[in-house]
């Protein structure tokens, strides 16, 4: 079972030359506890979607047919890395699937999504598309197993294919009215009806039924629209209930997947699968849409959805270890699951400084008293909530507002004290205070966000940290809090 578990014991020379020094000045006996650096096998998996199979280990299945499982949402290692790479997953993809490489003229997939169905089999909804243009397909590929060999059923939907009148071009796709057939979504409801949600720019997001034992759609047709219209950049749905709060929760990728895109996980939920769908401000998410005549309207689409995360930097702090930290740019195109009463979001991101290098994060995440989902900051190293006492939650933190703003630029973090009487000082000025075992309400120029406090993994600064993520429900931002002070294990 620790097979992919890597712990290594990293003191550097320098800092265990200078405890030595102290140590023999002050005839200190050697009972200080050395920092374990947590380590991780990282992988490039672009859009991942992650299912948990029988077995217990966890795979992302993402764009260009890149896969990777874990067993323990750390260290990961590859099962496959491309649609030509001795695909193994899908062999003589390009036979299998000529249809839809045709239509789309593409050589590539791009976002897919594999469900467990009732009759045991592992469904891949899979979709290609030209890129430059929205033509493309969503089809169904089967397999006995969840690493494959999957076998081509059928392509879905296709986009253009409702329409009847060929514009000026000659081409059957309209932008203004059909939908972007990619990023799918499957998923069962509490009833144990199946689910489709789909779609990207163009004319907004779909949800059509399924078959519950096939995975075939019920109805012709593009489905039901949720929202969106005139290119918006919203794209990458993905929908997970949660039984206790008795929502659908549905998230979505707001702005561009470059570096400099702008990209940020926003949120929705519903009492149905199929929706309608309202942020925490009470908006119905059928009215995000682009006015007509407009192409990539950001500012009407900011107005909407919950943001939870976008691009952002904790900064060094002088005193810390890593000075040499970098950002994380345009988060996005997650996936959720629920593991054990734990409930984690699955995301790709790239860095700053590295172009379009992009990497899998795995973070947990909560659902405030108010239920919406808040992210913890650090990615996941197995940490577990807990009842924390007082001493370790007062101090300073690095705050970093993610704000609501579609942008390429960083948040960067500012020093806020969380001081023992309740008020906040700092960067910003307010009140704080504790709600249950791990509850934190903050407010901030008079608008509360509602939170959890947890004990994390400093990556950057090595270290273990309190941590606390919270949400406004009443503007739909969040804000997250870095301890300065190490906590001793």
């Amino acid at each position: 079972m620790f097979k992919y578990l890597r712990l290594s014991l990293k003191v550097s020379f320098t800092a265990l030359l200078c405890f030595l020094v102290t140590a023999c000045q002050n005839n200190t006996k050697l009972t200080a506890n050395f920092p374990i650096e947590k380590t991780f096998d990282e992988v490039s998996v672009h859009d991942p979607a992650i299912i948990k199979s029988d077995d217990g280990e966890f795979y992302i299945f993402g764009s260009h047919l890149a896969i990777a499982k874990t067993d323990d949402l750390i260290n990961w290692e590859y099962i496959n890395q491309g649609v030509e790479n001795q695909n193994s997953v899908i062999p003589d993809v390009y036979h299998q699937m000529k249809e839809a490489f045709e239509w789309s003229h593409s050589n590539t997939f791009w976002a897919p999504d594999v469900i467990k169905l009732k009759d045991g089999s592992y469904a891949m909804y899979y979709c290609n598309c030209q890129g430059d243009a929205p033509i493309s397909c969503l089809g169904i590929a089967r397999a006995e197993n969840i690493e494959g060999p999957y076998t081509n059923e059928t392509i879905l939907l296709k986009s253009g294919m409702d329409s009847k009148t060929p514009d000026e071009d000659g081409d059957l796709y309209q932008a203004e009215y059909d939908p972007n057939a990619v990023d799918p979504v499957v998923f069962y409801d509490a009833e144990g009806k199946l689910w489709l949600i789909y779609g990207s720019y163009s004319c907004g997001i779909f949800v059509k039924q399924l078959d519950e034992n096939t995975g075939l759609p019920l109805e012709s047709g593009y489905g039901e629209k949720l929202l969106g219209a005139n290119h918006l950049r919203i794209e990458a749905p993905y929908v997970i209930y949660n039984p206790d709060t008795k929502y659908y929760y549905m998230f979505l990728s707001f702005g561009g997947l470059d570096s400099d895109g702008g990209y940020n996980i926003r949120v929705c939920r519903s009492e149905k699968p199929n929706g309608p769908y309202y942020d925490s401000m009470g908006n119905d998410m059928i009215d995000c849409k682009g006015p007509s005549g407009t192409v990539f309207s950001d500012v009407t689409a900011e107005q909407y959805g919950t943001k939870l995360m976008g691009s952002y930097k904790f900064e060094w702090v002088e005193g810390e270890q890593g000075q040499d930290r970098y950002g994380y740019l345009s988060t996005g195109h997650n996936s959720c699951i629920e593991d054990n009463g734990k409930y984690f979001i699955v995301y790709h991101t790239r860095f700053e400084g590295k172009g379009e290098e992009h990497q899998v994060r795995v973070h947990q995440m909560f659902f405030n008293s108010e239920g919406w989902p808040v992210i913890a900051p650090y990615r996941y190293t197995g940490e577990t909530i807990e009842n924390y006492q007082d001493d370790i939650i007062h101090g300073s933190y690095k705050m970093i507002n993610h704000g609501r703003d579609i942008s390429p630029e960083m948040k960067l973090s500012e020093i806020i004290n969380l001081e023992k009487n309740g008020q906040i000082s700092g960067a910003v000025n307010g009140t704080w205070e504790r709600t249950g075992k791990n509850g934190i309400i903050l407010t901030i120029d008079n608008k509360k966000y509602d939170g959890i406090l947890l004990k994390q993994w400093d990556e950057g600064g090595k270290k273990e940290v309190m941590t606390f993520s919270a949400v406004c429900s009443k503007n739909g931002t969040a804000i997250w809090g870095s301890g300065l002070n190490a906590i001793e294990n």
